[in-house]
């Protein structure tokens, strides 16, 4: 019998679940961090919309060129050199995936605690990810339909605690607009800050999965076509989604209170709803967070199982069961994340893997160049709107981030480009038989 295939909302749904997780829910108290306007504040989120689109708009046309799974690994090996590709390949499998599950998973545990202190955080986000994967390891259908209902429940949640906020919150007089000219002064002196550079980290983190049906096109209907739809459908829908409910956050809590915190959406929900309402909707945002447990434990695999298709030193993550499912690379998965669980801290983690994925991206969107350039692109593959300048945008914005997160948090991106360098020795050594480089 054959595999059932995902369609355009399965797919755009497993992009918005990839999107909405830990960094919406979390990053904002470490964004105040350094800013303390308002208006940069919003900015950073529209700005992170911005980036995240570009980037969406660009993998639409990298994918329709070359609809297999496996993303970056697949796209930078074909354009660049075997090397490339396995180096994000081996981000993917090692931390790409992994460290997201895991923040996602802590960050939950954290929310949960917040409601039953008796629950240990670690042991409740150890138990989540083996739950989730194990779930995801029978029938493709299966997972699909959790997959759809969960990110509806998610959506629903976000709307609702926007409109509750607006309507049950006292304001906090957020200036969205600079109004007065020394305050507009320091927005706009903000906005070109190196910390605004730097939280922009954060953004990238929040808005991470923007790419995300990139993965998985081997289990998608029609990839050529539903893979740029969902990718622009989904990053639309969150780009909206996080103006309102940081929008909401600022509007509800005072910034002082959300500063340096982690569970920022605990807070503005007790500002929102009171101390008791406020450990139901812990408790809700909380299950939103497994949809994105969820989502990229699905995905994550699907990055292994291709290296292992084209790597024969690494066969066995191609292993699969009678479904399909690559359960071998979801175990070894599972196995990092809880490790990172288990070893990490939270705002570490966050900011190694928006360095690291953020380098990754950059060099795929300037492929997209290069492929132009060879006339590579096919003439019935989908065409980037605005290119060159919707690629242009997202690496000027992109590179601008990574050099300011080198230069203000260098522990972080030594020990991404440490994690790039292991991968590097690990390929010469093993010698790796790629597949064909051409595109065809």
């Amino acid at each position: 019998m054959p595999i059932r295939k995902i369609g355009l909302y399965t797919a755009t749904f497993i992009v918005i679940a990839n999107m909405i997780g830990t960094g919406v829910f979390t990053s904002l108290g470490y964004q105040l961090d350094g800013i303390q306007s308002g208006f940069a504040i919003m900015m950073l989120w529209v700005l992170g919309g911005v980036i995240a689109l570009c980037g969406a708009l660009s993998y639409g046309e990298l994918a329709s060129a070359m609809p297999r799974s496996g993303g970056e690994y697949q796209y930078l090996t074909k354009i660049f050199h075997p090397l490339l590709g396995f180096l994000s390949g081996w981000v993917s499998v090692t931390v790409g995936f992994a460290a997201p599950v895991a923040l996602s998973a802590m960050a939950l545990g954290n929310y949960v605690n917040k409601v039953s202190p008796a629950i240990n955080p670690v042991l409740m986000a150890s138990g989540i990810v083996v739950l989730i994967t194990i779930i995801h390891s029978f029938t493709l259908k299966r997972s699909a339909v959790i997959q759809d209902v969960s990110t509806i429940l998610k959506i629903v949640l976000i709307l609702f605690f926007v409109v509750a906020g607006l309507v049950l919150a006292t304001s906090q007089h957020v200036d969205i607009l600079p109004a007065v000219s020394n305050i507009k002064e320091q927005s706009w002196t903000c906005i070109f800050s190196a910390s605004f550079a730097v939280s922009l980290n954060y953004i990238y983190y929040a808005y991470s999965g923007w790419n995300a049906s990139a993965y998985i096109a081997n289990d998608m209907e029609n990839p050529k076509v539903n893979i740029p739809k969902s990718l622009l459908y989904g990053t639309i829908i969150v780009m909206v989604l996080y103006v309102l409910i940081n929008y909401v956050f600022l509007y509800s809590s005072p910034m002082s209170e959300l500063k340096d915190k982690q569970e920022v959406g605990y807070i503005a929900a007790t500002h929102i709803f009171g101390p008791n309402g406020s450990k139901l909707m812990a408790i809700l945002i909380a299950l939103t967070l497994l949809s994105s447990v969820s989502s990229m434990v699905f995905i994550g695999p699907r990055v292994a199982q291709v290296m292992g298709q084209d790597l024969k030193q690494i066969s066995f993550l191609a292993k699969q069961n009678k479904h399909g499912i690559p359960v071998v690379a979801k175990v070894i998965q599972c196995a990092i994340s809880v490790f990172l669980v288990i070893t990490s801290t939270f705002s570490d983690v966050m900011l190694y893997v928006g360095f690291t994925l953020n380098l990754i991206t950059f060099l795929t969107v300037f492929g997209l160049f290069v492929m132009r350039i060879r006339g590579k692109i096919k003439s019935d593959s989908y065409k980037t709107f605005g290119y060159p300048v919707t690629p242009f945008i997202f690496l000027l914005l992109s590179a601008w981030t990574l050099y300011f997160t080198m230069s203000v948090n260098y522990k972080q991106s030594l020990l991404g480009l440490a994690t790039i360098l292991a991968g590097s020795i690990i390929y010469f050594i093993r010698k790796p038989k790629t597949y064909d480089q051409e595109v065809s």
